[in-house]
Formats: structure tokens, C-alpha cells, sequence
């Protein structure tokens, strides 16, 4: 049972990456016992072939383009990658300014036409906040101050 155990851990990571606590919950039904799981997890996180920053950095490549550090950042945790880890992946992505103003103009192109348009400032302010983006990155791309660019 434990080479079957293995060779499904494997195939799930020939796949794609995943976090040491993914691979322990979609294997959790088939294992025989914890420790026989945890044993296993521990022999391939020292083999080099689980790995939680490997994780960590390839889920930001994928989806850092579309979403907010406090977004990105929840969804590592989630899946149960340390904070620090979360932490060091978030600063060597991308700066949230940079990516905020590509979704925002990929998404709106331009400023509201009229500065005292608040329906549609809100509007795009709600839209960059779903995706995850702080407050004050979002004040600084609907602000468009030209010692930002």
C-alpha cells in the first residue's frame, strides 16, 4: 500500500506543484495511517520533490498577474503554506503597484471622465479590491500622480 501511496503522491506532482498540506488532504483516504502519510511527505520534502516554496512561487507565477498581494497571500495560507514562506514569495513577485495598474487598464483603459464621477470611481475601486489589491495601491493607480509612474 505504501508504494501505491507514493506512486499516486508522485503522479499528483508530476502534475503540478502543491503545498505539503494539499497533498496530505487529497491523500488522506487513501493512506493506512497518518504516520505511514506523514512519513511519506517527510521522505519526499527531503528528496527535493515536495516542496512549499517550489509551491509558493509557481502559484504567484500563475496567478500574480490577475490578483492582489491580500489575495494572493490568502490563498497560500489556505493551503498551508507558512507565513514566512508566503511573505518571501510576496516580495520577490512583482510590485502590487505595477500589476494593479496593467488589471486596471486592461480592465477600465481610463479614468472616469469626469473626476467628479464617484458611481464609476467606486465602481472601479469595488473591481480592484475583489481582486485583491490594498487600499492604498488602489488609491495610487485611480490617483494616476505622474511621480507614481
Amino acid at each position: 500500500m505504501a508504494d501505491a501511496l507514493r506512486d499516486r503522491a508522485l503522479r499528483l506532482l508530476a502534475r503540478r506543484e502543491h503545498s505539503r498540506q494539499e497533498l496530505l488532504n487529497k491523500l488522506a483516504a487513501q493512506a493506512e495511517s497518518c504516520p505511514e502519510l506523514s512519513a511519506m511527505l517527510d521522505d519526499l520534502s527531503s528528496s527535493g520533490l515536495l516542496s512549499d516554496r517550489r509551491y509558493a512561487m509557481s502559484r504567484l507565477r500563475a496567478r500574480a498577474e490577475r490578483f492582489g498581494d491580500v489575495r494572493l497571500a490568502h490563498e497560500l495560507r489556505a493551503k498551508g503554506v507558512a507565513d514566512e514562506l508566503v511573505s518571501e514569495a510576496l516580495t520577490a513577485a512583482e510590485a502590487e503597484l505595477t500589476r494593479a495598474r496593467r488589471v486596471w487598464v486592461r480592465r477600465f483603459g481610463q479614468q472616469p471622465a469626469d473626476h467628479g464621477d464617484a458611481v464609476e470611481r467606486a465602481r472601479q475601486m469595488r473591481f480592484l479590491a475583489r481582486r485583491g489589491f490594498s487600499t492604498e495601491t488602489i488609491r495610487r493607480v485611480l490617483r494616476a500622480a505622474p511621480d507614481d509612474e
